[in-house]
């Protein structure tokens, strides 16, 4: 099962969220896709709405059902909120964060970035995307790496590091300086709703 088997522009319209990151996917059409386009008005379920934000979730941070159920589970044996700590581990993805600190335009871009070898983790390469990345971790490109066109592409538009990251753009190198809060991340999710969702 392809994990984008239809384009990531119509679920992003279907869930009325931007999956990409970059916003374009709702600049021009911001409703739903199909032949009645903004005129459709269905109720939807408690199950549904509660379907509805684990696909935004899931398709957000490109895992497939299996990956982001173990995650979900991992996240319910920790101390503390079990959304909030599923959230966290999500972002703690090394995929992810290779993207938080700019060095891919999406997550899609710095997943390949990851699985091709180009990114180490304190030094040594590390190229599978959902390494859990720890506190403290520095993440860099290797040298061979760093004039790649997409990492240039990707460093010019991206001016906004969030705060538990640090990033040095001369090495082109971050580290993850504490776990985020829960008020950094995305808050167009409500992680309750995926909470309830598996817990049918």
């Amino acid at each position: 099962m392809s994990r984008f088997t239809d384009s990531i522009w119509k679920k992003s319209r279907r869930l009325g969220i931007s999956l990409t990151g970059t916003g374009k996917e709702l600049d021009k059409r911001p409703y739903a896709p199909g032949q009645h386009g903004p005129n459709q008005r269905k109720k939807i379920s408690e199950f549904g709405l509660q379907q509805q934000e684990k696909q935004k979730l899931r398709f957000m941070y490109g895992l497939n059902e299996r990956q982001f159920r173990n995650l979900f589970d991992k996240a319910g044996k920790m101390k503390g909120v079990h959304g909030e700590n599923f959230m966290i581990l999500l972002e703690s993805r090394l995929d992810n964060l290779v993207y938080r600190l700019g060095l891919a335009r999406t997550r899609r871009q710095s997943r390949q970035l990851v699985n091709h070898g180009h990114v180490t983790v304190d030094g040594g390469r590390v190229d599978i995307p959902s390494y859990a990345v720890k506190p403290g971790q520095v993440i860099s490109l290797r040298e061979k790496s760093q004039n790649m066109d997409i990492v240039k592409e990707a460093i010019e538009v991206n001016n906004f590091v969030p705060e538990y990251l640090s990033f040095d753009e001369n090495k082109l190198e971050g580290s993850y300086t504490r776990f985020p809060e829960r008020s950094e991340l995305p808050a167009e999710i409500n992680e309750a709703l995926i909470v309830e969702y598996y817990s049918r």
